[in-house]
């Protein structure tokens, strides 16, 4: 059975690095890793860290929306949130809105370690975008942040 040569033109034989989506997915794996490194000897991971930057933003967030802004399984979150109590970086307290419902908010604790770390993650991101001219990055960060806005809410 002869089969025609595959042409190495055809739109459907790109290299993986000329598919932007997986580029965005091998980059945020690499983010991941260098982010995870930084926080080992504090014995947190990056999804820990992601929910201490939301809590930063906020007077206190029901879990659940903590589940749907960071995109998070809920069962997970409880877990990361279980995990930044016992460390003394969060606290769950009765919501003003409604006494059933419970809040997480960030505590004194949880903002240094925030302070504390912000300057590794600074180079985290600096070791990632490393070729890129500062023009660069900032152009690169609002269009990340224009396609997040519209594509992750």
């Amino acid at each position: 059975m002869n089969q025609a040569p595959i042409d190495a033109h055809e739109p459907w034989m790109r290299g993986l690095h000329a598919d932007t989506g997986y580029l965005l997915y091998r980059l945020g794996l690499r983010s991941g890793q260098l982010f995870n490194a930084c926080l080992q000897e504090s014995g947190l991971r990056l999804r820990h860290y992601a929910v201490l930057r939301f809590l930063a933003t906020s007077d206190g967030t029901l879990q659940r929306e903590l589940s749907a802004r960071l995109g998070y399984d809920p069962s997970a979150i409880v877990g990361l949130v279980d995990d930044l109590e016992k460390l003394g970086f969060a606290e769950r307290r009765p919501s003003p809105d409604d006494r059933r419902s419970r809040i997480v908010v960030l505590t004194e604790s949880g903002r240094a370690f925030l302070r504390d770390t912000d300057e590794a993650g600074q180079r985290v991101t600096g070791e990632l975008l490393g070729p890129l001219d500062p023009a660069e990055r900032e152009t690169l960060h609002a269009l990340l942040l224009r396609i997040a806005e519209d594509g992750l809410n």
